[in-house]
């Protein structure tokens, strides 16, 4: 085994500043829908956003000082919409940052449809839907905290639904996903080849 320092072609990452914006990764990109205390809709984009091991739990990155965490502190409920790569303005849109008055203008240029089991809503044509019903928040990740949910709902549109009679890279090639490229860019996902995986691999 060779040792880093015997490896000339890597460069050292300062790590006493955050490093995230010094290489890209690829990340999902969603709309986390909230409801405000007059009622009214919320959405913010998050893209360090995973899956909470194999079953249905869901969670995301969040700053306290943000409202989707005082919403969700609040109300308990949460919506996840995966939008679709000709979606990616409208994602953006959601970052708007919010008035004096503590309004979000842009939301109302959304279309939305409410959820059927939570209070909450869903951006129109996002490709999978997830209502949640929050499980626990953990602080202490710097200025950040993990929210997590149980999904207990959960739609998606059939084009992008996984099929025996359809192979995996005919459903990407025709139902393309859009990735974050953290920081700032992105790409429409639709060619893929199957991972290698060890025959005797298991979850």
């Amino acid at each position: 085994m060779t040792s880093l320092s015997e490896h000339v072609d890597l460069v050292e990452i300062d790590t006493t500043q955050p490093i995230w914006d010094r290489f890209f990764m690829v990340a999902p990109l969603v709309l986390v829908g909230t409801v405000e205390p007059d009622g009214s809709m919320d959405f913010a984009p998050k893209h360090m956003v995973t899956p909470m091991g194999w079953q249905n739990y869901f969670g995301f990155v969040c700053s306290p000082r943000h409202s989707t965490c005082s919403n969700i502190r609040h109300n308990g409920e949460f919506t996840v919409s995966y939008p679709k790569p000709s979606q990616v303005v409208l994602s953006s849109l959601a970052a708007s940052p919010r008035q004096a008055t503590g309004d979000k203008p842009v939301i109302d240029c959304f279309e939305t449809s409410p959820a059927r089991v939570v209070d909450g809503a869903f951006i129109n044509e996002a490709y999978l839907l997830l209502e949640c019903r929050h499980f626990k928040t953990i602080d202490g990740f710097g200025d950040n905290c993990l929210i997590t949910g149980e999904i207990i709902a959960a739609y998606a549109d059939p084009a992008f639904v996984r099929s025996s009679e359809l192979d995996d890279q005919e459903v990407l090639h025709q139902s393309p996903l859009l990735a974050y490229l953290a920081p700032g860019r992105f790409a429409t996902i639709d060619k893929s080849n199957a991972f290698p995986f060890p025959a005797d691999m298991r979850k």
